[in-house]
């Protein structure tokens, strides 16, 4: 999340920020409150056009599966009669993880007139947001991994992103480890995140972490494999790590450093450590073997996340890039079918960000085949957390990886909710 945070008052109505929001947008704009940019919802022969992105081919996370999950949802949605009767066409970008990669994929969206931003991933929320703002264009579904997620009117996020993901981690360990140690990005998004695990912790009545930092790009992270276990203790010690892609460099680490040490537990959350990763470095025989896992969704293999592989099978068949148990796949499925359902209950009126967010505003009811609660974005919707005002979903998962397979270590969702509301 973004170490730049804004400053909340008391929650107006919800009427009242509508009106601020919409006179801000005509404030900005040269010629007044005329056409911007995805208002007109055109033709019923036009194309319903939005746009997704996420990094690529960077040293640091990248999220490759996001844009190619939107492609492929597509052409499924296409060959099946389209949204509402129209082609669905998906725009995507690489916002290379830098601000001003993140705001020119802004900028294109702008551009092209998408009527929203669907499914994407990016570390910059500051810089994409703004000119989604000004444009009246609603961010759906996006990863949850910045502040500004859960602050900008325009965003109607699915999960409960990081702060989800760290409260309920926190939760998890609170009753099984002694002393927990935490490594993290040495960034602004990771500065966030002692804070919020800490507050999972202290539910359990727990002492708060050791914060131990890791450069985003290391490919050598021994010292803080060697601190985290020194600081995790001889009894019931548990180590997590949060390091979006860089985290089995961290484990790789930990496995050759971990033998001079009194053993520990491990940890992680969804978007670090996920089914395919657990694969590939051995199952069952590998280092996440009896890791604690929180998550948002249910477990990969859940039967919940079948339409979602048939899906894949029949469209993005041999792209690799399209891994069903990845976090930014499956949000991006989730986001859209959010987006679906958006324009479905539209009945055939135009398909517009107005429109959009007005039936997103005024009570639509996403249901997502049990993947989350049911989701809706109406103002008494929201979380009471002054930190994270557009936050609706606080459910997490607690998994834990058996016989090399992420499977529920507690069924259903956890409500972090109150944990939430009490971060300050």
């Amino acid at each position: 999340m973004t170490g730049w945070r804004r400053t909340f008052l008391p929650r107006p109505s919800r009427s009242a920020a509508l009106s601020a929001a919409a006179v801000a947008a005509c404030a900005s704009l040269i010629s007044g409150c005329g056409v911007i940019p995805g208002t007109t919802g055109g033709s019923r022969d036009d194309p319903i056009t939005v746009m997704t992105w996420a990094p690529e081919k960077t040293k640091a996370t990248n999220k490759p599966g996001v844009p190619a999950m939107a492609q492929a949802y597509a052409r499924w949605v296409n060959a099946h009669g389209g949204l509402g009767g129209r082609e669905l066409k998906v725009l995507t970008c690489n916002d290379h993880n830098d601000p001003v990669g993140a705001a020119e994929c802004a900028r294109q969206a702008v551009d092209n007139d998408v009527v929203a931003v669907v499914g994407a991933y990016s570390q910059h929320g500051r810089s994409f947001l703004g000119p989604l703002e000004v444009a009246g264009i609603p961010y759906i579904g996006g990863y949850g991994i910045t502040d500004d997620e859960f602050s900008s009117p325009l965003s109607y996020p699915v999960n409960g992103g990081e702060p989800a993901l760290l409260a309920g981690n926190g939760r998890q360990l609170a009753a099984r480890c002694d002393r927990v140690s935490l490594v993290r990005p040495d960034t602004l998004a990771g500065d966030e995140l002692p804070k919020l695990l800490n507050q999972g912790l202290a539910d359990g009545h727990h002492k708060p972490v050791s914060d131990i930092r890791a450069p985003e790009d290391g490919t050598d992270l021994t010292p803080q494999a060697e601190r985290a276990l020194k600081d995790a203790g001889a009894d019931n010690g548990c180590v997590t790590a949060a390091l979006g892609a860089r985290t089995d460099t961290f484990y790789d680490s930990f496995r050759r450093t971990r033998s001079d040490y009194p053993p520990v537990r491990i940890s992680s959350v969804l978007g670090s450590v996920d089914q395919s990763l657990i694969d590939r470095t051995g199952g069952a025989n590998g280092p996440y073997e009896g890791a604690y896992v929180t998550g948002w969704y249910p477990a990969a293999g859940d039967a919940r996340w079948d339409r979602m592989r048939d899906v894949i099978r029949e469209q993005a068949f041999g792209d690799n890039r399209v891994d069903p148990s990845d976090a930014g796949v499956q949000t991006t499925w989730i986001a859209y079918t959010v987006l679906k359902q958006a324009v479905e209950s539209l009945d055939g009126d135009e398909v517009s960000s107005r429109t959009l967010r007005r039936t997103l505003d005024g009570g639509l009811r996403v249901e997502t085949g049990g993947l989350t609660p049911p989701l809706s974005w109406r103002f008494e919707d929201l979380l009471a957390a002054s930190e994270f005002p557009r936050l609706i979903n606080s459910g997490v998962t607690f998994q834990t990886v058996r016989d090399g397979r992420l499977v529920p270590a507690r069924e259903g969702f956890v409500n972090v909710e109150k944990t939430l509301e009490q971060t300050a």
